[in-house]
Formats: C-alpha cells, sequence, structure tokens
C-alpha cells in the first residue's frame, strides 16, 4: 500500500507546490493574471478531461501498468522543464504533469479498493487520503522554499526525482491487479450506472467536501485580510484546514472498518460538518476564521474516506477503475465549482453571501443524505418475534449467491 500512498502524495504535492508559486518567482514566464489563470488550470483541466479515460483504461489493461506509466510520464513532464528551462516549455511540462496525474490517480484508487478487503477499505481509504492532503499542505511550503533556494526549475527537478522513484517503488512493490472478465458494456449501461444513487450519493458528497475545501484554502485568507488579520494569521488558519482533514481521514476509516460508522450518516454528518463551516466563515475576526477552517477540515476528512469506501463497496471490481476515474472528475468538477459559485455572489452582493450559499446548499445535502441514511435502516422485529436471519445481499461483483469473500 505504501507506493500507493506515495502516489497519493505525488500529486497533490504537484498540483499546490507549483500553483502556489507560479505567480510569486516566476516572472518571465507569468507575464499577467491571464498566463497565471491558464497555467493553473491546464493542470485541472487535463484531469477533467481524461480521468474518466484512464479509469476506463484501468480496467481494460490493469491498474498497475497504468499507474506506472503515469508516474513515469509525470516525471517525464517535469524533465521537460528541466531541460528546456524556457516559459513555452513550462505549458507544456504543466499540461504534461495534469495528463500523467490523470492517469495514476484515478488507478491508485482503484488498486487502494482492489488490494483491500471489504472490512479494511475504510482504513485504507482514510490512510490513502491522508498522504494525499499531507501533499496539499506540504506542497506550498515546500515548494516554497525549494522555488526560494534555486528557482522555479529546483522544483521541477524534485518532482521529476519524485515521480521517478516512486515509479520504480510500484513497480516492485504494488501486487498486480489484472483486469477481470465482465460483460460488454454499452454507453447506455454506463449511463444508468452513473445516474445510481449508488454511485451518485457519494460522488456528489465528494464533490461538496471537495468545492468547501477549496473555498476555504482560497477565500478564508481574503476573510482574514479583510478583518485586519495578517497573512501569519491567514496562513495558520489554512494549515488548521488541511491538517484537520489529513488526522480526521484514518480516524473516520478506522470507524467505518469497525461498524461504529455507516456510510449513509458519515457522508450526513460530514456535510453538516462542512455547512456549520462555511457558516462559521461569515463570523468576522479571527475566532470565525479558525472556526471555519476546522469544522471544514473535519467534514472534508470524514466524507473522503467513506466516499471512496462507499464507492467501491457499489461497484463491480471488473469496473472499479472506471468508477474511480469518474468519481474524481466530480471532484474536480467541486473543485473548480465550489469558488465559481462563491464569487460570482460575492460579485453581486458580498463574500458573506457567498459562503451562504455554498453553505446552504451542502446543508441541503446533509439534510437528503440523513433522510436516505434512515430510510435505509432495517426494521426491527415486532418485540415477541424472531428476527428472521440475515441474508447476504449479492453484491454487484459476483453472481446471486454466491458468498464475495469466499470468492
Amino acid at each position: 500500500m505504501w507506493p500507493l500512498y506515495a502516489a497519493g502524495f505525488t500529486t497533490a504535492f504537484g498540483a499546490h507546490g507549483i500553483a502556489a508559486n507560479l505567480g510569486g518567482f516566476s516572472d518571465d514566464a507569468v507575464t499577467s493574471l491571464l498566463v497565471l489563470g491558464g497555467l493553473l488550470a491546464l493542470y485541472d483541466g487535463a484531469e477533467v478531461v481524461l480521468k474518466p479515460v484512464f479509469g476506463t483504461l484501468a480496467d481494460r489493461v490493469g491498474a498497475k501498468p497504468v499507474l506506472v506509466g503515469g508516474l513515469v510520464a509525470f516525471a517525464a513532464a517535469s524533465a521537460l522543464y528541466v531541460v528546456a528551462d524556457s516559459p513555452g516549455w513550462l505549458w507544456a511540462a504543466r499540461l504534461g504533469q495534469g495528463a500523467a496525474a490523470s492517469a495514476f490517480s484515478p488507478s491508485a484508487s482503484a488498486l487502494v479498493a482492489r488490494l483491500n478487503p471489504s472490512a479494511k477499505r475504510g482504513r485504507a481509504f482514510g490512510s490513502y487520503g491522508f498522504h494525499k492532503s499531507l501533499g496539499y499542505t506540504l506542497g506550498p511550503l515546500l515548494g516554497g522554499l525549494l522555488v526560494w533556494a534555486g528557482g522555479l526549475r529546483l522544483l521541477f527537478v524534485v518532482l521529476a526525482v519524485l515521480g521517478a522513484a516512486v515509479a520504480l517503488w510500484a513497480a516492485v512493490a504494488v501486487p498486480a491487479a489484472p483486469p477481470l472478465p465482465k460483460r460488454r458494456q454499452t454507453v447506455l449501461d454506463l449511463a444508468r450506472r452513473l445516474a445510481d444513487p449508488v454511485f451518485l450519493g457519494p460522488t456528489a458528497a465528494l464533490a461538496a467536501a471537495t468545492a468547501a475545501l477549496s473555498v476555504g484554502v482560497g477565500f478564508l485568507p481574503v476573510t482574514g485580510a479583510a478583518t485586519g488579520l495578517g497573512t501569519i494569521a491567514t496562513g495558520a488558519a489554512v494549515s488548521v484546514l488541511a491538517a484537520t482533514a489529513a488526522l480526521v481521514q484514518p480516524a473516520a476509516g478506522r470507524a467505518l472498518d469497525q461498524g461504529r460508522l455507516t456510510t449513509g450518516t458519515g457522508l450526513a454528518t460530514g456535510l453538516a460538518l462542512t455547512a456549520a463551516g462555511l457558516a462559521c466563515a461569515m463570523l468576522p475576526g479571527l475566532a470565525g476564521v479558525l472556526a471555519a477552517a476546522a469544522l471544514i477540515g473535519a467534514g472534508t476528512g470524514l466524507i473522503t474516506p467513506l466516499g471512496f469506501a462507499a464507492l467501491a463497496a457499489g461497484t463491480p471490481e471488473e469496473r472499479m477503475g472506471q468508477t474511480m476515474g469518474a468519481a474524481e472528475l466530480g471532484r474536480e468538477l467541486g473543485d473548480a465549482g465550489g469558488p465559481l459559485l462563491v464569487a460570482s455572489v460575492a460579485t453581486v452582493a458580498t463574500l458573506t453571501y457567498g459562503y451562504a450559499a455554498l453553505a446552504l446548499l451542502t446543508a441541503l445535502g446533509a439534510v437528503l443524505g440523513a433522510v436516505l441514511a434512515f430510510a435505509r435502516r432495517p426494521a426491527r422485529a415486532p418485540e415477541g418475534t424472531a428476527a428472521a436471519p440475515p441474508h447476504p445481499t449479492p453484491t454487484p461483483s459476483s453472481p446471486a449467491g454466491t458468498d464475495p469473500e469466499a470468492r
């Protein structure tokens, strides 16, 4: 599992490490805000388009080759800028990094699901999310130190070495997960599966969590500055958000595996915490900013491992890569849509109303999730009668009447 955790760290570190330092340390390449926006959008744009494609490819040829190939391509794209070291090649390197991450990120998620039994997937996804959050947290800090010491080129050198090292590690240590036989799937079959609440519910929760996380990272410093807080205070608030999300994920995964938490209840609770955090962002002063950071971090940390575990539990194993790729697409749309919604409302009114709009949508999702979780609770047998013995329901990945664990 450790090479998979390292792959999650790599994509997060590469995304935020460069994005946080493009504007301040690359005057020759970033000549305007429009150019900066284009460079930032290249990485995420490639992921939005290509993640479902590579997820489907992982089901067809096996997740491990796509994982290793994506990491090698990430190293090569990073090395491209190291060798060329020109503003024009920075665009090509950034696009190549995004395309490569589109390959190894959903493949890593699919392997986390396939290499762990259902009873241990919560903990596995919690650990995977922890290391990914670690990359998001350390990316701006370590990336800034590297760029300060040796320029943007040194950061790309480190990313090239990191990608190559993780690729070699994964090639040696990750077990092969060959593609499984599957029946022919039409476009209509795919549409039905992606529209099923089993897929749509967890994916919507993951998108909402990512939207809130992106808004917190991007707009909480603006709120802090507007109330007179310095850069150290606002930076600490963002660090609280990222650290809380990282620490909550393994605990949430363990609680799911131990039966102390269900996915329905956990996702609804996570959305409620996230909505409360966005509401706290409307309060003035340091207390509001810190409370918002802690609650958004806790909510997103709860949703992420539970959402992926729910997707894995409801997906045939032979379609795991396709599902993870589509779910990652949902997260990318939330990553882009959340800040756009808040910024649009803030342009018409104020940033407070922008927070309120996203908090309302997230709270509605929490209410809907709570209702669905309650509706799925098994009915209690009347007093004085024996409850019917549990009858295992065949999973989508196993024929009727077959024990999935035995299979």
